[in-house]
């Protein structure tokens, strides 16, 4: 317990939740310190591709029956957990049903930077996770967003495009640079990826705190919107996301994964996406209030996780398994 409350005392200090803090004060002092659109497209194609490169690398190493339990759990909680997000949200009497499923399709997703996040912060505290983490994530990102855009359209009248929602979730920048990083990875192998992991690896932390500090004044900007719905979508893009991440690390548990592996199954399930699925809910949800979904998993979960989520998450994995 000591050891857990000494990492997230050791994590509000560190660079990743500092320069997120930088961004947001700066957002609401009204100093634009963004990073221009151009260099955010690279640094997302960077930290996606790079981490399904080296998630394709450590796959090598794992074997085909350790895979099974963990992805079969993955695609539960992948169902699971937007069904259960658009129940919640129902006793939040302002969002109407359309509202109701694009938000679940956000939290039924996940959060690449989150999930890079806690892969950093595991390493910082000397915490080995399987290879194939991932693969995981790729797998969750796609279930949570369709299960989210059916419980929003089963009421509507209208023909929902549904081929071009797909084209979006599967063809998109997320899943392809994830696969393609995969299996690239998988195929180059140790000697390959040797060659580029001083880019891949060694430039990773600085990188991604510049990419966390334009988050920081992207939610700086947005947090007003929360206003619209009053207290419950705030409290919602708190709680939900323990519920949600507790779940994980359980599932995480059942499947036998390490300490590490049930930390990031947990963080992954607590996450939600603003990145791919913003993209296919706009096409299939073009009713849907962009703003709400985008804020609050953008504006309040990201940074609550990336402060307190990943450690409590960590301490519950190491309660449970011991």
């Amino acid at each position: 317990m000591n050891d857990s409350l000494s990492l997230a005392a050791t994590n509000l200090t560190s660079v990743s939740v500092l320069v997120f803090a930088l961004g947001f004060i700066a957002a609401r002092f009204k100093s634009d310190i963004r990073i221009p659109d151009q260099v955010y497209q690279i640094i997302s194609v960077y930290l996606l591709f790079g981490i399904g490169l080296k998630g394709g690398v450590s796959l090598t190493h794992s074997s085909a029956s350790g895979l099974i339990k963990p992805v079969i759990a993955t695609l539960i909680l992948g169902c699971i957990i937007p069904t259960l997000a658009f129940l919640v949200l129902r006793y939040i009497k302002a969002l109407n049903e359309i509202d109701r499923g694009a938000i679940a399709a956000h939290y039924g997703s996940t959060s690449l930077v989150t999930f890079t996040a806690a892969l950093v912060f595991l390493d910082n505290s000397d915490v080995s996770y399987e290879g194939f983490a991932t693969t995981l994530l790729t797998i969750m990102e796609i279930p949570g967003i369709i299960v989210g855009i059916f419980l929003a359209t089963r009421h509507i009248t209208r023909e929902v495009s549904w081929s071009e929602s797909l084209k979006e979730i599967v063809l998109g920048k997320t899943v392809i640079l994830l696969v393609g990083g995969l299996v690239v990875g998988a195929i180059s192998g140790d000697a390959g990826y040797a060659r580029v992991e001083p880019f891949f690896v060694g430039l990773l932390p600085g990188i991604l705190a510049l990419f966390l500090m334009h988050l920081g004044y992207l939610a700086g900007q947005r947090i007003h919107v929360i206003k619209e719905t009053g207290a419950g979508l705030f409290a919602f893009a708190i709680i939900f996301p323990l519920i949600a991440g507790a779940l994980g690390v359980f599932g995480g548990y059942l499947a036998g994964l390490s300490v590490g592996g049930t930390t990031i199954l947990g963080v992954l399930c607590a996450s939600a996406s603003y990145i791919a699925a913003p993209a296919a809910v706009g096409i299939a949800l073009p009713e849907a209030n962009p703003s709400l979904s985008i804020t609050a998993s953008l504006g309040v979960t990201f940074p609550f996780n990336l402060v307190l989520g990943i450690p409590l998450l960590h301490a519950l994995a190491k309660f449970l398994i011991g």
